[in-house]
């Protein structure tokens, strides 16, 4: 009979524990956004059949015209809210998903070390040179991941300030 060794059991266990958390943060974002969209749908139709009543109780060309520039201005507004909305979900997802994988990817980061060291110890003479090799393909991978998560971070700043701008023009032009 052949007996699956311990470490093996421990592994599989983490990676199904990994993948359950990932899917659970995935899911969570996935169910904020859908309600997100419900509620935004709601609304749309809402404001939708309002407006269509005050279009049809519209009297003359020029009530008709009036009626239409004020439902423009508002729209507007909603569909600036909407996408800030939509936007806030997704962002706190992606920030939930990248401490997500940044604690991952410094125990597997840990975890290879550690391995490294072990087989080190153990490995015949003459093979520094590839440990060293090994060693050195982490430390650049390291420096890849920290630049990709430095630029994606750059990128999340610089779109939330898109955002807050663009929130101050929308208040601004009401407010005038």
């Amino acid at each position: 009979m052949y007996n699956v060794p311990e470490q093996l059991l421990v592994t599989n266990k983490e990676n199904l524990e990994t993948f359950a958390e990932f899917a659970g943060i995935a899911a969570a974002g996935a169910e904020k956004l859908l309600d997100v969209q419900m509620k935004i749908a709601k609304a749309f139709f809402a404001d939708t059949v309002k407006h269509a009543k005050t279009v049809v109780a519209a009297k003359d060309v020029q009530e008709l015209t009036e009626i239409q520039t004020s439902f423009a201005q508002p729209s507007a507004e909603k569909a600036a809210a909407y996408g800030r909305s939509i936007y806030s979900v997704v962002a706190e997802t992606q920030a939930e998903l990248s401490k997500f994988f940044e604690v991952r990817f410094a125990d597997v980061n840990k975890n290879m070390t550690t391995a490294l060291d072990k087989a080190l110890k153990s490995a015949p003479a003459g093979s520094d040179v590839a440990v060293a090799a090994v060693k050195s393909a982490m430390a650049a991978a390291n420096q890849a991941y920290d630049a990709f998560s430095k630029a994606t971070k750059q990128v999340t700043e610089a779109t939330e300030a898109t955002m807050t701008a663009a929130s101050g023009t929308t208040a601004k032009k009401k407010a005038a």
